[in-house]
């Protein structure tokens, strides 16, 4: 008979883990996305132009895909609830020095700084929040942790925005140091010690996720299907001022409603993709891809446009947790000793098509027009579902010659 007594010790007390996984992730989307509110301020308080002052978002996403999978790779070895309690210690004295900085210099070193604490804590908090919970609820479960950085987008930002400009924008960074205290103490309580440790990983394990082509595939899905909406979302305000025809009052809330409908994606992709991750974002990119299309016909349209708006915030994030649970199944499937590493290599590839998207719809901006960029993202949307049905299909054959064989793809091939 099992009792409480003997259930898996990483599922006791895991509703309380991930809420303070949550908690740290709130804190650490916050400071990712509020420099957007605040660089009127930064610049003119440094005497620097607009443009400079964007390097404080461009340069953290840098900072989130070089840092993630590097500094996940060299810590490999820590346990990873103390590698946790030390990435929120990094935070705060990043987002410390950020607040006490006299110089653009010094800010974007802090910038940079914090940017690595961001990258390892999505890669080992996803591992962290799958292994809580039971392997029928993991997609949930990092869906959970995911939250806190969705409520950044609706509450954090916003009122991250409202402080800085009231008190300065360092008050924000002071702000920010403080969430990253709670995120802390809230770690330190709640996130069992006996958490499930991932293998030791080898540089030649490492290496091997890069020979992978399942991971290979799964990290390009990430980059286009999470990308696309990009190449629309960083230029929505002025879509909506110039195209739609908006004021910059009803933006504001227009951006607070996505943010909602951000939050809720985020929840429904998670248990859509508890049971089967790739069938589930093959529907999610489905549906986005048309979305997005639909957006670019219904843009100069008030009310139209609000409703493509609006269903673009719920399928922009509700693969997050699906791309994510489906690397760590993969890895664990084919890398084992490398589970972390490849989580970071995904977080690193959100960023890359955060980084394409902004890139190419800056480049269709100048080019051909505001109006283009919805439909544009959903082409390198409709490639990641030709990725996503490409990588079904070969994990469909090597489930069957496993059943056939008793062996998994990778032992047939080392036979033959």
């Amino acid at each position: 008979m099992t009792t409480k007594m003997n259930q898996p010790p990483q599922q006791k007390g895991g509703t309380l883990a991930l809420l303070a996984l949550a908690i740290s992730a709130f804190g650490i989307g916050t400071t990712e996305f509020v420099p957007v509110g605040l660089l009127s301020s930064i610049s003119g308080d440094l005497q620097i132009s607009i443009t400079l002052a964007g390097l404080l978002i461009s340069g953290y996403a840098i900072g989130v895909a070089i840092g993630a999978p590097v500094l996940t790779a060299l810590t490999a070895k820590m346990s990873r609830k103390t590698l946790l309690m030390a990435l929120m210690a990094v935070f705060i004295v990043g987002n410390v020095a950020a607040a006490m900085s006299d110089s653009f210099a010094l800010l974007i070193v802090a910038r940079f700084i914090t940017a690595f604490s961001h990258g390892i804590f999505f890669s080992i908090g996803s591992t962290i929040a799958a292994d809580l919970v039971p392997a029928h609820k993991r997609a949930s479960a990092i869906a959970f942790m995911f939250t806190g950085l969705t409520v950044a987008t609706v509450t954090g930002v916003p009122l991250g925005t409202f402080i800085g400009q009231a008190f300065g924008w360092r008050a924000t960074f002071w702000g920010v140091a403080i969430l990253g205290l709670i995120g802390m103490a809230a770690s330190a309580l709640l996130v069992p010690k006996n958490l499930k440790e991932a293998p030791p990983s080898s540089f030649k394990d490492q290496l091997a996720i890069l020979r992978n082509s399942r991971l290979m595939l799964a990290f390009a899905i990430t980059a286009l299907g999470y990308g696309g909406t990009f190449v629309a979302f960083t230029y929505l305000t002025p879509l909506l001022e110039n195209v739609t025809g908006f004021s910059a009052k009803w933006v504001s809330v227009i951006l607070l409603a996505y943010g909602v409908a951000v939050a809720i994606g985020n929840m429904i992709g998670g248990k859509a993709a508890n049971r089967n991750p790739l069938k589930a974002l093959l529907w999610m990119f489905v549906f986005q891809a048309v979305v997005l299309v639909l957006l670019s016909l219904a843009a100069p349209f008030k009310v139209a446009g609000l409703i493509m708006i609006f269903m673009m915030g719920l399928f922009a994030f509700m693969n997050v947790p699906g791309l994510q649970v489906l690397v760590v199944d993969l890895a664990e499937k084919y890398v084992p000793s490398a589970v972390n590493v490849a989580s970071a290599l995904n977080i690193a590839a959100f960023n890359v098509g955060i980084a394409i998207g902004s890139f190419v719809g800056g480049l269709i901006v100048d080019g051909i027009g505001l109006i283009h960029t919805p439909w544009i993202g959903a082409v390198m949307v409709a490639g990641a579902v030709l990725l996503t049905g490409a990588l079904r299909k070969i994990e469909s054959a090597t489930s069957k010659e496993t059943r056939v064989y008793g062996r998994t793809g990778t032992d047939s091939a080392l036979r033959e």
